[in-house]
């Protein structure tokens, strides 16, 4: 399957997942991860007008932000670590990885030398995976309020990776737990 033809098909996936929680389409971005890809994987997606891509690495997302066109939303999906945010803080549209106090300031603070609000999303780490990065359940409140003092970043909301099981109900309870 081309990655034309796959986009389509998660495309349409989405669209009836929309159908049946009663939400709109447009209220939901589909981001077509690219960490890995090659340029030229992207280029076969434009014209499909897909715009919004997820890197995990701060090189790959510079360096493929600054070939390809400016209309472009990159999204930081990876861990960050925080000698690294002065890379992306004005490339990336949103910020996905965000776990700590620290990695906020600094976030806060590369943006204020580049006069931009940075977008975050708080990485929460629901089922408590050793393997996986995240703040804890029990901390979340705390880390938001102090997040939410900082000049030039803007909470947009929460992630979580969910464990792969086979059943993805079985994964259900993780994202309710994430509502606040």
């Amino acid at each position: 399957m081309s990655v034309c033809e796959n986009y389509k098909e998660v495309e349409k996936r989405v669209e009836e997942a929309c159908k049946r929680a009663g939400r709109k389409r447009e209220e939901v971005t589909l981001i077509a991860v690219s960490k890995t890809k090659p340029v030229s994987m992207i280029e076969e997606l434009l014209p499909l007008n897909v715009r919004d891509f997820g890197e995990n690495k701060v090189q790959e997302l510079t360096a493929k932000a600054e070939i390809l066109p400016s209309a472009l939303h990159w999204h930081m999906i990876g861990h960050l670590q925080r000698n690294k945010v002065k890379y992306i803080v004005d490339k990336a549209c949103i910020i996905h990885s965000v776990d700590s106090l620290r990695l906020a300031e600094e976030i806060s603070k590369a943006a204020q030398k580049k006069q931009v609000t940075a977008k975050i999303l708080i990485e929460v780490n629901v089922a408590e995976e050793e393997s996986k990065f995240g703040v804890r359940t029990s901390e979340l409140l705390p880390l938001i309020e102090a997040i939410s003092l900082l000049p030039n970043i803007a909470i947009k909301g929460l992630m979580t990776i969910a464990p792969y099981v086979e059943n993805p109900e079985e994964n259900r309870w993780i994202f309710q737990k994430l509502k606040i």
